[in-house]
């Protein structure tokens, strides 16, 4: 075999991206943990990429992404001097319900995680506005199976109800393949049955609610590339039935996961688009979408959008509270997060663990998952400011839920403590917190501890 060719596409594209070719080596390795496989290239592997030599098929759309997110544009296979990749995956996506058929066939066996755990989240993924997918009835095809009515509809959404209170106080772990096998064998028929079309209209807008929330639990394990696409499907049902509510909070929702993942921008661009599409929501959507707003430019580092959205979240969270029998998931609790968030992005560490102290205290404690992600945040900016006697205290209560809780969040929130409270076990305090610790603590999370 002769020396390749030079790839003077991506050769290009690494200039525009301004990395030396540590970061750019960093940048591909980062993506593969948050996928699931992490990843150890070094300088000399991306001098090679650069002089011609092809990367593993399987690490192309990694480098794709990590391009994509410097860039902040889509990249193509062929852009980057790759060849086209296979023909399955360049098919874009199948129609609403033969997709929510594929992602819950795909869901319904946990053992199967590594496996999913290979779907990419990516920053360059297409948006469809609400002009775009509103109406759009033809994306469901009529069946003769069935005939189904309002008490179907009425079914899934008390199932989906049941779900969420499930992965509430259970996590995504035990929710999620569940949810995955109700939408293979029960809600996907029913979108292909026929129906009077105010019927099919509820249908689609429960069944977009249920992949929303089937896309929440798999960010909660950490299969984020299947997240988005159960986002996406979520996004064109509650288009098809007009379903402005859903659309918009799963815009949110999607903002929420890129955020806690780092990318700022997009999350800003999520949230923004979110709020943009809901001119005529109430006032706790409102305060959700602003505080989701704030929090998004806070980690981009813009102060003074960031706190002028906590101030119309608040106003609006206030005029929420006032109105008697009003009900959501975006509560005060909720509030006094995002601005702990808001004041943690903006340098003011202390007074974020004020913030997620009244978060805590005015927190349902039915919300076990919940509890332990930000009773593991206060306890490590509580570490990070010197107190560690209190950071072992607030631990100590993540310990006493997290048993009860099957959930990749609080996995990594447990095995993020093991870490951080390592290099303190001298301490008495400490010490005994790492022993408990040890009692509840899957071996798999252990692995890389001596």
């Amino acid at each position: 075999m002769g020396t390749p060719e030079p790839n003077t596409g991506l050769e290009r594209l690494y200039r525009e991206a301004g990395w030396t070719l540590r970061q750019f080596a960093q940048e591909v390795n980062r993506i593969g943990t948050e996928r699931g496989t992490p990843l150890k290239y070094r300088e000399p592997s991306v001098h090679q990429w650069l002089k011609g030599h092809m990367p593993n098929e399987d690490v192309r759309p990694l480098i794709l992404e990590a391009l994509a997110r410097k860039l902040c544009r889509p990249v193509t296979h062929s852009e980057a001097g790759f060849p086209p990749p296979p023909a399955e995956e360049s098919r874009g996506l199948p129609g609403t319900v033969e997709g929510l058929l594929d992602l819950g066939r795909q869901g319904m066996n946990p053992s199967r995680r590594s496996v999913l755990g290979v779907a990419l989240f990516s920053v360059a993924l297409t948006v469809p506005n609400w002009p775009d997918v509103v109406g759009r009835m033809e994306s469901v095809q009529k069946g003769e199976a069935q005939r189904i009515g309002m008490p179907d509809v009425q079914s899934v959404i008390a199932m989906t109800e049941r779900l969420s209170d499930i992965d509430d106080q259970f996590g995504g772990r035990t929710a999620r393949p569940m949810a995955a096998a109700y939408m293979v064998n029960t809600v996907a028929p029913y979108l292909s049955a026929d129906a009077p079309d105010n019927v099919r209209k509820a249908m689609m807008a429960a069944a977009s609610d249920l992949s929303y929330l089937t896309g929440y639990m798999a960010v909660d394990e950490g299969i984020h590339g299947m997240a988005q696409r159960y986002y996406l499907k979520a996004l064109e049902l509650a288009g098809a039935s007009e379903d402005h509510l859903t659309y918009c909070t799963t815009l949110r929702g999607m903002s929420v996961q890129a955020v806690d993942l780092g990318h700022g921008a997009e999350a800003l661009r999520l949230a923004d688009a979110a709020a943009a599409a809901s001119p005529q929501a109430g006032p706790r959507m409102r305060a959700f979408l602003a505080g989701q707003q704030a929090h998004s430019a806070a980690q981009e580092g813009n102060s003074r959008t960031a706190l002028q959205r906590i101030k119309e979240a608040e106003v609006a969270m206030d005029k929420a509270e006032s109105q008697s029998k009003t009900f959501g998931s975006y509560n005060p609790s909720s509030l006094a997060y995002h601005v702990g968030q808001v004041r943690y992005e903006l340098g003011d560490v202390k007074g974020s663990i004020e913030l997620l102290k009244e978060s805590d205290r005015l927190r349902p404690s039915t919300f076990r998952r919940t509890s332990i992600r930000y009773l593991s945040m206060l306890a490590e900016r509580q570490l990070e400011v010197g107190h560690l006697e209190s950071a072992c205290e607030t631990w100590g209560r993540v310990l006493d839920i997290y048993p009860l809780v099957q959930s990749g969040h609080c996995d990594r929130s447990i095995a993020a403590m093991h870490s951080r409270i390592r290099p303190f076990l001298k301490n008495h305090t400490a010490r005994d917190l790492f022993e408990r610790a040890r009692l509840v603590t899957p071996p798999r999370l252990l692995v890389h501890r001596t």
